[in-house]
């Protein structure tokens, strides 16, 4: 990957950032050049997400890539964000706490380093949204 391109990424995964199509009201994340359902005829914008959603499934992870070994077992969710689209994303709480219609809240956490003294990797995971009383 080209440094340029590196850096303009760099706001994409930090953020939950993605599209708005001001003609369909379409919402996307990861972000579209295109949309799907207007084509050449959309008004696509970037669009940052407010993070709010709720979990549509999930799974505990157990057996992880040698990379992620040390984590496990971990929760892996499918999010819907309040605006619209769908992404999957690991979700920090209690294992026991977990269930589907669970409403969820981006939080920026670690995601991984490159060895003991390398480089450090951080982006978007999700945890349990306060409940109100």
């Amino acid at each position: 990957m080209s440094v340029p391109r590196f850096w303009r990424r760099l706001k994409n995964l930090y953020n939950l950032i993605g599209t708005h199509c001001e003609k369909c009201g379409g919402f996307f994340y990861p972000p579209r050049n295109m949309c799907p359902k207007c084509r050449r005829n959309g008004i696509i914008n970037p669009f940052k997400f407010k993070g709010a959603g709720v979990v549509v499934t999930y799974t505990i992870v157990h057996t992880a890539a040698k990379d992620y070994s040390k984590l496990t077992p971990y929760i892996l969710a499918i999010i819907k964000l309040d605006e619209g689209p769908s992404l999957t994303s690991q979700v920090i709480c209690d294992h026991s706490q977990i269930h589907i219609g669970m409403r969820v809240k981006s939080a920026f956490r670690k995601l991984g380093e490159e060895s003991d003294k390398g480089m450090i990797y951080y982006g978007t995971k999700f945890v349990p949204m306060e409940e109100k009383a």
